[in-house]
């Protein structure tokens, strides 16, 4: 399955600054029976943004109108827990398409380059200071520039780089999974055949 290609990201960002979120509470288990990839967005952190009525909680910030966007900041250790890739899908069908934090579970940061999903790890000073500037203005525009494999603050400037494995960074430039990459060099595996005994 193709995702959104993924190249430059302006956008503003949700705050997320809880520490050791792990994929359950992204995507509770009960919600994992459906096969299909789609609408599993309307229950990311179910369980933290409804009551047992299934009445919005006012003071989450998924349901709080001055924070929108695409962009995620979630605090140190994002993604721990089981490996249900689910949880991605849930954040990609909502629609984010980057996760910014300072470590990501490594399962669930695979994930994430597998769905299309951009997670960016930065330093515990830089999550710092664009978890201030959110609070500060909910309007705060972040960039980030997978080319250049860089994310900025444009309010002020401030940016750092983040690391990408280089196959997932091609993927993801051009809205690819592994299958849809070996569907675009097919003629090349057929080519490569014919040379082999």
């Amino acid at each position: 399955m193709a995702y959104d290609k993924f190249t430059v990201l302006n956008s503003t960002g949700v705050p997320l600054p809880i520490e050791n979120v792990d994929t359950d509470q992204i995507i509770p288990a009960r919600f994992l029976k459906a096969t299909e990839r789609e609408g599993f967005g309307d229950n990311l952190f179910r369980d933290w943004r409804f009551d047992s009525n299934n009445q919005p909680k006012n003071d989450f910030v998924l349901n709080n109108p001055i924070y929108k966007g695409k962009i995620l900041v979630g605090g140190r250790n994002f993604g721990s827990g089981s490996s249900r890739e689910h949880a991605v899908w849930a954040i990609y069908d909502y629609g984010f398409r980057c996760v910014v934090s300072s470590f990501f579970a490594d399962i669930f940061k695979n994930n994430c380059l597998n769905i299309g999903v951009l997670p960016v790890q930065i330093s515990e000073g830089f999550l710092e200071n664009i978890f201030s500037e959110i609070e500060k203005n909910p309007d705060t525009q972040i960039e980030v520039n997978l080319p250049e494999q860089k994310i900025t603050l444009l309010a002020t400037g401030q940016s750092e780089s983040f690391d990408i494995n280089a196959y997932k960074k091609d993927n993801m430039t051009n809205g690819f999974d592994d299958i849809d990459y070996l569907l675009n060099i097919k003629e090349e595996i057929a080519a490569f055949e014919k040379t082999r005994p």
